[in-house]
């Protein structure tokens, strides 16, 4: 069958579910990953082609997408910062909001001309922040934790990949009195989607991405950052910085829970789609 002719039965196909943009960004992710093409390859060949073991490949990634599986997860791999990561059911998928807090870390740790840094990111899943962080800062010696040993194992395995050296800890955080060291960045992407905002949440990421690293109690949902920010006093470096990336609508208390622990010069910063995602804090 020709690819440009099944790419019109894709479209069809899915278009009671995703928007036009969205489907096509499936099937050049898919084209890239199965036939090694780019957008630009099927305009110019559209006399190519695929098998029939190929097709059946297709009507399989076809039929998860129409359960509204994650397309990461059907691939089994995403791209985050440039740099590839396996993903499965106990990692969350990386986020473009994310790459931006591992810009501002990367962007800060390189003006600051400093010779050596530790750094320890909290709740690692996929490992992506750890890993970009390691591979983009030469001078980095980079802890992750995570209480997941499923999420671990696949962490250790991009850290493989991306040809970096991460030193992985099995821990639950909120049960840490004390960490392994001191160190010059704490950085945390923790749960914090609370339940009321579950109806919030599209399908594809309430019915197959791990709840454990997305959602917390109502009553409660600064937890796990008032524990990372006390952990991150007694274990911050002199002018040691704590990031974390936050609920977007929990951003002034997020602020006023850091000022409350002690932290000074906090940076309250918006990501990409003007909410606020992100901050910055020191010592």
């Amino acid at each position: 069958m020709l690819l440009k002719t099944y790419k019109t039965t894709f479209l069809q196909e899915l278009s009671p579910l995703y928007d036009a943009m969205e489907i096509e960004s499936f099937f050049y992710i898919v084209l890239e990953q199965f036939h090694n093409k780019k957008r630009i390859d099927l305009a110019l060949h559209p006399e190519l082609e695929m098998d029939a073991l190929q097709l059946l490949r297709w009507e399989s990634v076809l039929s998860d997408l129409k359960k509204e599986k994650p397309i990461q997860y059907i691939l089994g791999e995403t791209e985050f910062y440039g740099l590839r990561f396996l993903v499965n059911e106990n990692t969350l998928i990386p986020r473009p909001e994310t790459e931006e807090l591992v810009e501002l870390i990367i962007d800060d740790s390189q003006k600051s001309k400093v010779g050596s840094l530790k750094i320890l990111d909290i709740g690692t899943g996929s490992g992506c922040i750890a890993i970009s962080l390691a591979k983009n800062l030469l001078n980095a010696e980079v802890s992750a934790i995570d209480v997941s040993e499923k999420a671990l194992e696949t962490a250790k395995i991009n850290a493989e990949i991306n040809a970096v050296n991460v030193h992985f800890i099995l821990k639950n955080i909120l049960e840490t009195e004390d960490l392994e060291e001191q160190y010059d960045i704490i950085v945390s992407n923790p749960p914090y989607v609370r339940n009321l905002e579950k109806s919030e949440i599209k399908p594809n990421v309430l019915e197959f991405e791990p709840h454990l690293a997305l959602f917390v109690e109502d009553d409660d949902a600064l937890l796990f950052y008032r524990k990372i920010a006390q952990l991150a006093k007694k274990h911050l470096s002199e002018n040691g910085l704590l990031f974390f990336e936050i609920n977007q609508y929990l951003g002034k208390q997020t602020v006023e829970l850091l000022e409350e622990i002690g932290f000074k010069n906090i940076l309250l910063k918006k990501d990409i789609y003007e909410n606020d995602r992100m901050i910055r804090s020191t010592m």
